[in-house]
């Protein structure tokens, strides 16, 4: 396996990352063949079980711009490209731009994007950090197949649909099974960067399909993460100094 770091000259800084699984875990591939569930779970070309890279940096873009609002930053509402950094079309004019965004953290590139744009990037601003997707360590030969029914309910009548009979892949319960990835910081990252992530992974809990139903939940190795704690307090507000 090649990982990102042995193709460059200059490695970029990394914090690495491992999940353990405590429940079972459903994270599908609709369509794929292979198997006698309707949703599948994701292997990789080896076998062995992933999550996928964009579900993390997608779960953990949320989860810090959470705890951007909760620190009164001005932050855009993604995921739709009208609303993101710079257009936001729900800010009808330039001053009021302007008015959101006034601290001069907020500008680049003669443009103003808010301090999550600037971590995980937007459709007109590269990302500043790298997700690889996490790799289950166990042998591909030792994870039995589990096949989950499930059956559509009808919300309006608190039923069961008829005929809505299908079959999901999980991973075994309680196998304790392990997800390894990385996050790779770019040169010039932001210097709140590092803390958000570290806060933002600790209000992950699960991951995948069906957690209101009990799969995908899992805990984070602790990270060793080094922190530039006056840069960082300069950001926050006042009364959080």
């Amino acid at each position: 396996m090649i990982h990102l770091n042995e193709l460059l000259s200059n490695p970029l800084e990394t914090i690495p990352l491992t999940a353990t699984i405590d429940s079972a875990l459903c994270v599908g591939a609709g369509g794929s063949s292979g198997s006698l569930a309707d949703k599948p779970i994701i292997h990789n070309a080896r076998g062995q079980l992933l999550i996928p890279a964009s579900q993390l940096k997608g779960r953990l873009r949320h989860e810090c711009e959470k705890l951007a609002r909760g620190l009164n930053w001005a932050v855009c509402e993604s995921p739709n490209p009208q609303t993101m950094c710079p257009q936001r079309s729900h800010l009808k004019t330039k001053e009021d731009i302007a008015k959101s965004f006034e601290r001069e953290d907020y500008r680049l590139d003669k443009r103003y994007h808010c301090l999550i744009c600037q971590i995980f990037g937007n459709p007109v601003l590269p990302s500043q950090i790298i997700f690889e997707d996490l790799i289950c360590t166990e042998n591909p030969e030792n994870i039995p197949e589990v096949i989950r029914p499930g059956v559509t309910l009808n919300r309006h009548r608190r039923t069961a649909e008829d005929k809505k009979l299908y079959f999901i892949e999980t991973s075994p319960a309680n196998a304790q099974l392990q997800f390894v990835g990385a996050i790779h910081l770019l040169p010039n990252y932001p210097i709140y960067t590092k803390p958000l992530i570290l806060a933002g992974l600790q209000h992950i809990h699960a991951l995948g399909g069906s957690k209101s139903a009990g799969l995908g939940w899992l805990h984070w190795k602790p990270l060793d993460i080094q922190i530039d704690e006056d840069a960082w307090c300069k950001l926050l507000p006042g009364e959080l100094r």
